[in-house]
This record gives C-alpha cells, structure tokens and sequence, in this order.
C-alpha cells in the first residue's frame, strides 16, 4: 500500500532563469496551504534518480517544470498519466530531465508507478543567465499553475486549507524568490559578470 497519498513535485534549477518554474511552484504553493501528513511538497531541484522513493511511494503525482515544447514562451502545457514522459522529453533541457525521465521508467519497471499523474509545464522564455529569476511571463504562469493543481488535488479527494501562519526557514530564506531577485546585481551586470553571490559562494 502507497504511504503518501499525493507527491507534488517541482523540479529544475532556480540559479538558470526560467529552469525555476518548477521550484518556484511549489515553493508558492507551500507557503499558501497546508496539507495532511500524506501529502509531499518537494523542490526536487535536479536530484534525478534519487527522487525515485518518493515516487514508488506515492499514490498521485504533481510535477510542476519547465519544458522546451517549442511553443511560445509562457505557453503551459498539462499532461496526465502516458503522456508525462513523453512530455518530459519534449526537448532536454538539462540533465534534471533525463534524471526525471529516468526515474518515471525506473518506477514503471518496478511496477511502482502511482496510481495517475499530472505534469504542469510552461515554455521558457531564458535560460541562459545565471544568478537569474524567472521571466515575467513565466512568473505569471505560477498562479494559474497552482490553480490547476488545486482542482486536480480536489478530483482525487485530496484536501488543502489555506496557510494561517508563514513558513519560515532560517537557512534558505535567501533563496526564496522575493528575496533572491532584491539582492540580484543589475541585470546588465549579473548577465555580463555573473552574479558575484555565486560565484564567492554567499549562497
């Protein structure tokens, strides 16, 4: 029997711009609900194979990420069950993808799969720029991609309530996007230099 009831995923990597999305959605999502014990919120970043437990574990999946589609940027893209992989693949990325990928098959070969699972993309707009945020367009995404998630949440029977007190974490703080894009150089010289936060190692 499954021991977590729904796995929401965000995968990708919040220091390539756009690779964020994923992160940067459930990172929105926790701090505005709450769930029972056998609901997972997880920034799985690029962990790749090591997010298999969680998956062999869980009777659904979310999976929030960033995908090439070659459609205009911005564009989401919902796909359920068989189609996810297929969609994961859509055009490689990075490496966080063919990690997910092969832990989809992993699961499968196993016979581990959960039950159904729904994967939320959007087109990147930038990907090339280190230190960088989201895009705006993709950053407008976050809300409706939540929205989606939330009603497929409810079409499983599973229950959420809204956040009463904030998450606080004294060690990524830094990271959360509000704080991450203030403390950002500007953009002429994070895009030209790099940003020196990185690269002196201060986060």
């Amino acid at each position: 029997m499954k021991k977590t009831e729904l796995l929401v995923l965000g995968i990708g990597n919040i220091l390539w711009a756009d690779e964020g999305f994923g992160v940067r959605c459930v990172e929105a999502l926790n701090a505005a609900y709450q769930f029972d014990d056998n609901v997972t919120v997880l920034d799985g970043g690029t962990q790749g194979l090591y997010l298999l437990p969680f998956l062999e574990e869980a009777r659904y999946l979310i999976v929030f990420d960033a995908v090439d589609y070659g459609k205009t940027p911005g564009e989401m893209v919902i796909a359920k069950d068989n189609e996810v992989p297929r969609f994961m693949g859509a055009k490689k990325m990075s490496l966080h993808q063919t990690g997910f990928q092969e832990v989809i098959a992993c699961a499968a070969l196993a016979d581990r799969l959960p039950e159904s699972m729904m994967l939320i993309g959007v087109q990147p707009e930038q990907l090339e720029d280190f230190g960088g945020s989201l895009r705006d367009i993709v950053k407008a995404q976050i809300p409706r991609a939540l929205e989606v998630a939330l009603l497929q949440m409810r079409q499983w029977g599973i229950t959420y309530r809204t956040r009463q007190s904030r998450v606080v974490d004294e060690h990524q703080h830094v990271l959360g996007m509000d704080e991450y894009e203030a403390g950002r150089p500007s953009e002429e010289l994070a895009c030209r230099f790099g940003d020196d936060r990185f690269l002196a190692g201060q986060v």
